[in-house]
């Protein structure tokens, strides 16, 4: 069973010209009181935590904060036969809370990691990203310009010619003539 600090000392009461009224409500806010209601039932508070929540931790988490909130708010609890009530409700919005953030939490956490290469998978990439550049560097400057603007801009063979400024047979012509020539490169032992 955890141990919980000591209620703090209570409030004096008010004056004793107003008794009546006034009596009942620092009968509800005493310290002893709502150490008695810890004592009486701790247990079936954190049973209704565990109905709610999943761990004993947590449960014992919620309970333990539904006193401290009580304590703490203890002056507006008027009448003390609801002081049990107080606490069970404050049971049950702390484990909604709790319920809350753990649901939270799964829907960041189960957004799906991107696919990594594994550390040699990553350097044979780079090894063909290397080989690759090399053959880029030893075409034409006209086939090496289609072919970067059709597939690494990838643009459509009419906007290579209008950006280029040729027709669209030699976008074509330089295309295919660079794509034979980056097989032949990249077939090429290093």
């Amino acid at each position: 069973m955890p141990v919980i600090a000591p209620w703090p000392a209570a409030r004096p009461t008010q004056a004793p010209s107003q008794h009546g009224a006034d009596e009942a409500m620092a009968a509800g806010t005493t310290v002893d009181h709502l150490t008695e209601t810890y004592r009486a039932h701790y247990r079936s508070l954190l049973g209704l935590a565990a109905l709610l929540l999943d761990d004993t931790a947590s449960c014992e988490d919620v309970v333990q904060e539904a006193f401290i909130r009580v304590h703490s708010a203890r002056g507006r609890v008027r009448e003390p036969e609801k002081t049990l009530a107080y606490l069970r409700q404050t049971v049950v919005n702390l484990s909604r809370s709790a319920l809350r953030r753990r649901i939270l939490g799964l829907k960041l956490l189960s957004k799906p990691m991107p696919d990594m290469a594994s550390a040699e998978e990553g350097a044979y990439e780079q090894l063909e990203r290397d080989q690759l550049i090399k053959a880029m560097r030893g075409l034409q400057r006209r086939q090496r310009e289609v072919l970067v603007l059709r597939y690494f801009a990838d643009m459509t063979e009419a906007q290579v010619a209008e950006t280029l400024g040729i027709s669209l047979g030699s976008v074509k012509a330089y295309g295919s003539r660079g794509i034979a020539a980056l097989r032949v490169a990249m077939e090429a032992p290093a």
